[in-house]
């Protein structure tokens, strides 16, 4: 009984010293950083209204960020240093130069001629909030804006080749007018060292853009040139603040594998460096978009994570390639493949397996649990096509979940009953040897083995559930598949909180109490989290009262810390614990029943409310 209690008063300070760094060190950290989001916004507002430059000239140059060098420094890829942010507006942005529409089933935007950027993109098929009415996401944004947010493929080139297609290079339109799925937009610009470069632009059903260059030789002389590519970021985008979830830099590069790098860090270090890769990918990541690079050039390359904040702050995903020859004549390619969209699992998964793209899947953070994490989602997900709801798929992966640890949770909770049977003799033993605890221990442990009884059995319920917990508040938080999936009534998103709280009697007061300062996530107590409470509650109560106080109290206070604690999680997370613990209820009961074991449910609760005898004088 001595290691049982260690084991909740373990458990229970766990629990404590989460809430106090949620409340204290997360919770301020995420208002931190968007309190520096909205001044670097303001910042950036400023600078545009003061600068004296041209909004074509912005669109053409501003805010390119350096280029990676070789290590020797001998090629550089080209760029200002960031120009002051120009019209306020997108309308103003995109009107300030020539493009090219892009137009599929799930995507809108336009390629820059000037540079040949992507950098106007929108998501048809997911907007800001749950609203019908509420505007589409803005992935990708011109870089005169605040939050600019581009891609640009383009040349490092050598004394021989003349210009080289850059930030400032205005491309032709050859073919196409539109970018479509199954209809192409082909670019060209012809130097004055008769270097001649096509750009076709393809685009899937998807967020896929494969991108073809041909670089065609009609000088008398070999060429020598390498390619560029680069996602750059203005401002410092606003993240979730959350340690389970990974926001920034990201790449399966090299020898290394996966690397990622947040936004702290990238400024700290300036740039990183991860080495030459042959192959791979790197961009920069959001909880539930991505913007990467995949270089296919058949050439390797160096890649990096860089910031800078001469004159603009801005975050850039880089890689420089191989030199690449051309000889008189002749021509060379290369092919670049750019991911501009929402992380859906089944479309990131077949991108990987389509184009061998090595560990494309990681750009999903599946975390620690990968191998409980994706399974568990692949079930909820094939739940939600038989039922057609997400909450009702969480509510059947439950059953599922509580099938698969049957075995281990029907003898665990035989062994509690096992336990209530003997609990006569445990009083006995205590009363006899009352004061001398040594043999008050050895007895028990004696009962314990005579009895084939193990004491820590009753806590394999709760920790078996604990990587599935963490698995299924993964799949709830990163994957998008969930983002403003309804339930039933007022759950309207099963991957944010409970929107009711009962501190304005669930909305009928005129107070918002999500508006206190650090306290205020944790006054959002809604009626999802009080029903897991009770619930809990319940399932404590099945057992006897522990005769030590300590014990007693930390029985009694778990289910309130976990009920203010899982206020603040998923919806759906919540709903999965609360029905949880009511099939572990039917279960054990059923259980306890059959082995004649009395259930204490009642007794407990009655005995909860009985006038306690005061102790004699």
């Amino acid at each position: 009984m001595e290691n049982n209690r260690n084991l909740l008063i373990t458990i229970a300070l766990s629990v404590l010293i989460l809430t106090l760094w949620q409340v204290f060190y997360v919770n301020p950290r995420v208002e931190a950083q968007r309190e520096a989001a909205r001044i670097e916004a303001e910042r950036s507002g400023q600078a545009a209204q003061q600068g004296g430059q041209t909004a074509a000239q912005q669109e053409n140059g501003s805010g390119a960020s350096d280029i990676p060098t070789t290590g020797t420094g001998s090629a550089s890829v080209p760029g200002g240093a960031g120009a002051a942010a120009g019209p306020v507006t997108r309308d103003a942005a995109l009107a300030a130069g020539q493009r090219v529409r892009i137009d599929t089933p799930r995507l809108s935007g336009s390629i820059n001629l000037s540079g040949a950027r992507l950098d106007d993109l929108l998501l048809k098929d997911y907007r800001v909030t749950v609203d019908d009415d509420s505007p589409n996401i803005e992935l990708l944004n011109p870089s005169p804006l605040a939050d600019g947010y581009y891609v640009e493929l383009g040349y490092v080139g050598s004394e021989a080749s003349g210009s080289v297609p850059g930030p400032d290079t205005v491309w032709t339109v050859e073919q196409g007018s539109v970018l479509s799925p199954g209809n192409p937009v082909t670019l060209s610009f012809t130097n004055d060292r008769g270097l001649t470069f096509r750009r076709t632009f393809a685009v899937d059903e998807n967020y896929l853009f494969t991108v073809s260059d041909t670089i065609q030789n009609a000088a008398g002389a070999p060429v020598e040139l390498r390619s560029y590519g680069r996602t750059t970021r203005f401002g410092h985008p606003e993240t979730a603040g959350i340690y389970i979830l990974h926001e920034g830099f990201i790449g399966v590069l090299g020898e290394e594998g996966l690397r990622e790098v947040d936004y702290s860090e990238a400024e700290e270090s300036r740039q990183i460096q991860p080495g030459t890769s042959a192959d791979g990918w790197l961009g920069i990541t959001d909880k539930y978009w991505a913007v990467t690079m995949v270089p296919r050039a058949g050439k390797d390359f160096e890649p990096r994570f860089a910031y800078f904040d001469d004159g603009r702050q801005r975050f850039q995903a880089d890689y420089l390639t191989g030199p690449i020859t051309v000889a008189p004549g002749a021509q060379a390619a290369v092919e670049t493949l750019v991911f501009a969209g929402a992380k859906e699992v089944h479309v990131v998964d077949g991108y990987e397996a389509q184009y061998g793209i090595r560990q494309f899947e990681l750009l999903i953070d599946w975390g620690w649990f990968y191998f409980i994490t994706k399974p568990m989602f692949y079930l909820i997900d094939w739940l939600f096509r038989l039922l057609g709801n997400f909450g009702l798929a969480i509510l059947a992966t439950t059953v599922v979940v509580k099938l698969v640890f049957f075995p281990l949770a029907n003898k665990s909770y035989k062994s509690m009953a096992n336990m209530k049977m003997v609990q006569p003799a445990l009083l006995e033993i205590r009363e006899k040897y009352a004061d001398d605890k040594m043999k008050q221990q050895q007895a028990m442990m004696e009962l314990y083995k005579k009895e084939k009884i193990n004491p820590l059995a009753g806590c394999w319920p709760i920790l078996i559930q604990i990587p599935v917990f963490f698995a299924l508040y993964k799949v709830l938080y990163v994957t998008i598949e969930m983002r403003h999936a309804p339930f039933f009534g007022w759950i309207q998103d099963l991957s944010a909180p409970d929107p009711t709280t009962i501190f304005n009697l669930f909305g009928l007061l005129p107070f918002d109490p999500s508006q206190v300062p650090v306290l205020g996530p944790f006054l959002m107590l809604g009626v999802w989290p009080i029903i897991m409470g009770i619930t809990m509650f319940l399932q404590m109560r099945m057992n006897p009262a522990p005769p030590d106080p300590t014990q007693a109290m930390i029985f009694n206070w778990m289910p309130v810390i976990f009920t203010f604690m899982l206020a603040t999680f998923p919806a759906g997370l919540v709903i999965y614990w609360a029905w949880n613990n009511l099939l572990s209820i039917i279960q054990q009961g059923v259980i306890m029943k059959r082995q004649g074991a009395k259930i204490e449910l009642w007794d407990n609760l009655i005995g909860l409310f009985r006038r306690k005898p005061k102790p004699a004088e």
